[in-house]
């Protein structure tokens, strides 16, 4: 299968690698040529790893190489059968983007979004076909975490849905078919893991370090504070701030002021070496 990936960022370069390491051609799409160049970096370092550790032969890595490709040209995408869109939190500009797809797209082609808060209808509306459209929801890190979402809109034709969780399931994960609901199962659940978290912290209740510390020791691999700066601060309140309008602006979901201003600072979390921790060294 030709697996396009629209958006070369942390999400978009792990899903290529999980497709690549379940035997897909992969052509990963970005408008911005060093994101294609450190997220085919990335790709390589994570298959050299695998060949160390013994997970895959020198032979299998090479073929894997061999089947990645990267362009900011749309038009390359053409013969591919499932794209993933991963690109900002943005309705507006994942409209722009699946309207050029839809152009240069086969029919056959199925349309996917890695959207963790936004309506698969509401993105589906822009398409002339929208029974082609679905929610199919990685989790960071996307070549290692095992749940994907599959998200179903009003006109997602039933085959499509079929396809999809097949894939997600050859790619070795999980799959729960989740309503289109604001964040889906996960993402609605995880707002009051990263809100109180906060409200903690801004109460002085607890500092940021003492609250993941406390988590952790609960059994979670990571605390809230942590799992935001892997994810993205900015990246997080674009889901919580989206979540929150889309409720009508419920009390239980509004943003964090504490990180709005983390946001406001540049502090993005590991992928600009500052967010709650400092990660320079």
């Amino acid at each position: 299968m030709m697996v396009a990936i629209c958006g070369a960022g942390t999400m978009g370069r792990g899903i290529a690698l999980s497709s690549l390491l379940a035997n897909h051609s992969v052509i990963i799409t970005d408008q911005h040529g060093p994101a294609l160049d450190q997220a085919s970096a990335y790709i390589g370092k994570q298959l050299q790893s695998s060949v160390e550790k013994g997970r895959i032969t020198a032979e299998q890595q090479a073929a894997m190489l061999g089947s990645l490709r990267t362009t900011t040209d749309l038009h390359e995408l053409a013969d591919a059968d499932l794209v993933i869109e991963a690109i900002v939190e943005r309705l507006d500009v994942k409209h722009e983007l699946f309207k050029t797809l839809e152009a240069i797209c086969r029919p056959t082609c199925i349309l996917s979004s890695n959207t963790s808060s936004i309506s698969i209808s509401a993105l589906a509306r822009c398409l002339a076909d929208p029974s082609r459209f679905v929610g199919l929801h990685f989790f960071n890190p996307a070549h290692i975490m095992k749940l994907v979402e599959v998200v179903s809109g009003m006109l997602t034709a039933p085959h499509v849905i079929d396809m999809v969780t097949e894939f997600a399931k050859g790619l070795g994960k999980t799959t729960v078919l989740a309503k289109d609901a604001p964040g889906f199962i996960v993402n609605r659940v995880a707002r009051n893991f990263y809100n109180e978290a906060q409200r903690i912290v801004m109460e002085g209740a607890a500092t940021v370090e003492q609250t993941d510390r406390c988590m952790k020791a609960l059994g979670f691999k990571m605390g809230p504070f942590e799992l935001m700066d892997l994810i993205g601060v900015d990246v997080n309140l674009d889901v919580t701030t989206s979540m929150w309008g889309q409720f009508f602006y419920e009390p239980r979901f509004t943003p964090s002021l504490l990180q709005q201003q983390i946001v406001h600072g540049g502090l993005h979390g590991r992928k600009t070496g500052r967010g709650f921790y400092p990660y320079e060294s």
